[in-house]
């Protein structure tokens, strides 16, 4: 991995982060095919965060194992997170922290406060640095963001039921979509997503960051057409230009 980054930050400087987290980022069965071991991989989780950034330092030039191309490159490290441990982590290794709030929202405000109360300066960070994820649909209007929602809903209630599959067309916003909204789970998950016009949306986005004091927003967009979902990211540009 610091082979990988070190050579993508040698190729494109200033341009490339690196996000770390425990998770294995899909569901059991599957992390359980790839890596067997992945549950005691997520318990070592600080140990092998501190040989990547061992491998990134100019110190382990005199190491018997090495990433000589990663050696001294910069390449931010962020910590993710869906839950509170990560925020522990984040908070004692003084670095900058990113919270997966687009589908995590339960532990949002915990891992935040934790955080922040236990951040120690580092060399990386002299305050904490916080990233708020966010699902994000923007349309010309307010129905047709609706709509377009839809996809998104029903990947949701995929997830909920174990079948999983890609994103699928949208359909009109019906009475039916409007009630899996309302289930608990649903609504949970789908608590920090801003869904509208470029107006509703950025009325909904400044509540968030006035309320999180979040540093930057991952915008997470699920929208079926390609050109829908770069429509999307162009408004959610300029309403985030406009707050800045």
């Amino acid at each position: 991995m610091a082979e990988q980054f070190g050579t993508l930050a040698a190729l494109y400087p200033d341009r490339i982060d690196l996000g770390l987290g425990r998770a294995p980022g899909t569901d059991r069965e599957t992390a359980q095919a790839i890596r067997s071991d992945f549950m005691q991989a997520a318990h070592s989780f600080p140990k092998e965060l501190e040989k990547i950034e061992t491998y990134f330092s100019v110190e382990n030039a005199g190491a018997k194992v090495r990433a000589t191309v990663a050696e001294g490159v910069k390449v931010p490290i962020y910590i993710l997170g869906s839950s509170t441990d990560s925020a522990h982590l984040a908070a004692k290794k003084g670095l900058p922290y990113a919270f997966a709030s687009h589908f995590a929202t339960t532990h949002l405000w915990e891992a935040l406060d934790i955080y922040r109360k236990e951040f120690q300066p580092s060399k990386h960070l002299e305050k904490p640095y916080v990233i708020t994820g966010v699902n994000i649909i923007i349309a010309d209007t307010d129905e047709e963001a609706e709509r377009l929602s839809t996809s998104l809903i029903r990947m949701i209630v995929g997830i909920f039921t174990g079948k999983r599959d890609y994103v699928q067309p949208p359909t009109a916003m019906t009475d039916e979509f409007r009630d899996l909204m309302q289930h608990p789970q649903v609504h949970q998950m789908l608590k920090y997503s801003f869904i509208g016009s470029k107006a509703t949306v950025k009325a909904q986005v400044k509540a968030f960051i006035a309320k999180t004091n979040a540093d930057e927003l991952i915008a997470v967009t699920n929208i079926y057409e390609v050109n829908d979902r770069i429509r999307s990211y162009e408004l959610f540009s300029e309403i985030m230009t406009e707050l800045n």
